[in-house]
């Protein structure tokens, strides 16, 4: 394949090809792209083959068995993802031209991120900027770190296992875990429990509840305690891992601030350890190459201002 003249390219290449390589390149295949696209099979091959054509490098290797996209391919794609949050941005940015802050703010954020100090900068936004709007969407912290890189969330807030060096970080607050159980669990009620009570006992957890993920001092803490190896149940929502407590599936954690009203109404019993609960940091991730507009901004700079203001021990929910 002959090579491009790069000034060439930029206004040769048919944009709508980008488009439908990166959802080949996202599902894994042509078929699911076809079926992602609403397009015919053949025309999303034809699409693949005009893109390589066009940029004369292979970029998808793939048989029978196997989808793997090239160096060039990966290359392409992590471009093209940024060119299209670039892009999606637009409409977002030209609201916020006016007299009046009136855009958009899109907040990714993990499912267990209860802090006042997010509340409080939320309120000020509002009442600063109450025709500006906001969307707050919900995600595993590996998914809120993908959208804030490529640009598609104004800012995320979620747990942090390895840092990305495109993204900027600032500790929100330090939440401390614990192991709790429901009204039908044979420890419900139950006091001066040590770890040893709760060995072989079934859980469930996070997703992200492994030594190499974000909540690692936890799978730590279900080792020592050697719960069962068999989880019964998990999720990336902490709405449903409490649930699943609830409902007697088995020993879960969750933050301590996080449950305190549920021990108090009787719906979780707290069990140990006790003392020197496992900590958990919650990070404001922030991309410094987002073109924001004023929403975004004034919200993020006032989060900023919040955190900066706060001492750290201020910042730190024992529970």
């Amino acid at each position: 394949m002959a090579l491009p003249r790069p000034e060439r390219l930029v206004w040769d290449l048919d944009w709508n090809l980008l488009r439908t390589f990166v959802v080949i390149a996202e599902v894994k295949g042509i078929t699911r792209a076809a079926e992602r696209l609403n397009l015919k099979q053949p025309s999303v091959s034809n699409a693949l083959r005009r893109l390589e054509d066009r940029v004369g490098r292979r970029l998808v290797e793939r048989d029978a068995t196997r989808f793997e996209l090239t160096e060039v391919g990966r290359l392409l794609y992590e471009q093209s993802v940024e060119v299209f949050g670039t892009i999606s941005q637009l409409p977002l940015l030209m609201r916020g031209i006016s007299d009046d802050v009136t855009g958009h703010v899109m907040i990714a954020t993990a499912s267990h991120v209860v802090s006042p100090l997010f509340d409080q900068a939320l309120s000020e936004f509002h009442s600063n900027y109450p025709h500006a709007s906001i969307t707050i969407s919900v995600a595993a912290s590996t998914e809120v770190a993908k959208q804030v890189r490529e640009r598609r969330a104004s800012f995320g807030i979620c747990l942090v296992s390895q840092r990305d060096p495109a993204l900027e970080y600032a500790m929100v607050y330090r939440e401390f875990f614990g192991f709790f159980c429901g009204p039908q669990h044979r420890l419900y009620g139950q006091t001066g429990l040590t770890l040893t009570d709760l060995r072989g006992e079934p859980s469930v957890s996070f997703q992200t509840d492994h030594i190499s993920d974000a909540l690692r001092p936890v799978a730590l803490l279900r080792s020592e305690a050697r719960l069962n190896a068999d989880v019964v149940g998990v999720s990336s929502s902490l709405e449903e891992v409490r649930r699943m407590i609830v409902a007697g599936l088995g020993i879960g954690p969750l933050p301590l601030h996080v449950a305190r009203r549920d021990v108090a109404d009787g719906m979780l019993w707290r069990l140990p350890p006790y003392d020197a609960p496992p900590a958990i940091d919650i990070f404001l991730l922030v991309n410094p190459d987002k073109v924001m507009n004023r929403a975004e901004k004034a919200l993020l700079s006032g989060l900023q201002t919040l955190i900066a203001d706060t001492p750290l021990e201020d910042r730190i929910y024992i529970g």
